[in-house]
């Protein structure tokens, strides 16, 4: 088959239908192998995207969402930075959206841009998107102050309180930081430490917040001291500061770190001032992040699901584009894994700092 290749060639762009002759399979064929359904065999599957790749046939993705309704692509709005967490859940929706035969369309926002998220969601409807994913861990103007957004597709808020929306459905997975840090500070209560204290993140992110308040709940819950909150940037820098000024201290004995970055400079800190981890003070983090298990000592630390979360919010997120008028999915929350390692243990018989001999 030969096909026009410049301006008056005779012969028309392939169609399914041509794709479906070469491959030797029906067009219904063709068609549940280009939407990635169900129930195609692998070989009818490389038959007809070989067939198509030899005529150079590409689907009519506009004919397509102009029949359907829908353009199969979803949109992501997520702060632009490389830090791990967000990154990660951002790594996480990528992967669950391409297994769910989605496109995706992500737009950055910039850390101090009250106006960012709104202007993102609109640039995302504009590009006709079926559904909204808000990955956005700032609060860019202060609890109840943020711009309210509308939108006429099921929106997702992941890992946040979901600022004031409009749209057919609101759905929301991730939340649940305070119980991780809950489940933190009373690992190190239950090795025996009369209290805790706590290295924050920048409070105008909301894991910070939430992280902060699971950890002053456990404690006021349990009767003890709530001691002075020392608040990092979530760098390994600003973990060593706070771990400079925490040496000083010698009756702090349990330290829970809002990131491990921080918890990995505050034990280079510590170890600095002669207080040795976990023998004079113990540390646990929060992430898992990959090299967590190989510093010294490895670092106790709650690992958050990532891909649980994306694949938990994006199953209701597609459920609700594809059922408009259906009931939505129940949400479930992925269980704590608190990841024990060597950086903590009971307190010294005496407490505080080792003894120089």
């Amino acid at each position: 088959m030969t096909r026009g290749t410049g301006r008056g060639g005779n012969s028309a762009a392939p169609r399914s239908v041509d794709v479906a002759r070469l491959a030797g399979v029906s067009q219904k064929t063709v068609s549940r192998v280009f939407n990635d359904e169900p129930y195609v065999s692998a070989d009818v599957r490389r038959r007809v995207l070989d067939a198509a790749e030899q005529l150079g046939y590409r689907r009519n993705n506009a004919a397509r969402a102009l029949a359907s309704g829908r353009t199969r692509s979803i949109g992501v709005v997520t702060l632009g930075t490389a830090l791990y967490g967000p990154a990660s859940l951002l790594i996480g929706v990528e992967r669950v959206v391409r297994d769910t035969g989605y496109a995706l369309r992500v737009v950055n926002t910039m850390e101090g841009d009250p106006a960012g998220i709104a202007g993102a969601v609109d640039s995302l409807l504009d590009q006709g998107v079926d559904g909204i994913v808000i990955s956005e861990p700032i609060d860019e103007q202060g609890a109840g102050a943020a711009h309210p957004l509308r939108a006429d597709v099921p929106v997702l808020i992941l890992g946040a309180p979901p600022p004031p929306v409009t749209a057919p459905a609101v759905l929301t997975a991730g939340v649940g930081a305070d119980l991780m840090a809950r489940i933190a500070t009373e690992h190190l209560l239950a090795l025996g430490h009369v209290t805790v204290h706590h290295l924050a993140g920048p409070q105008r992110w909301y894991a910070a917040r939430d992280r902060l308040e699971g950890w002053r709940t456990t404690l006021t819950a349990q009767g003890r001291d709530v001691p002075a909150v020392v608040e990092g940037d979530w760098s390994a820098a600003s973990g060593y500061a706070a771990g400079r000024e925490l040496a000083e201290n010698p009756d702090v004995t349990a330290v829970f770190a809002a990131n491990d970055d921080m918890a990995i400079g505050l034990i280079r800190a510590l170890a600095e001032a002669g207080r040795r981890v976990p023998e004079d003070i113990s540390v646990v983090g929060f992430d898992d992040i990959p090299v967590a298990a190989y510093v010294t000592p490895p670092l106790t630390t709650v690992r958050q699901p990532f891909d649980a979360v994306a694949q938990e919010g994006l199953k209701r997120l597609v459920h609700a584009i594809e059922n408009p008028d259906g009931d939505p999915l129940t949400s479930t929350n992925p269980p704590v894994d608190l990841i024990v390692r060597a950086s903590t243990a009971p307190p010294r018989p005496n407490g505080g700092a080792s003894t120089s001999h």
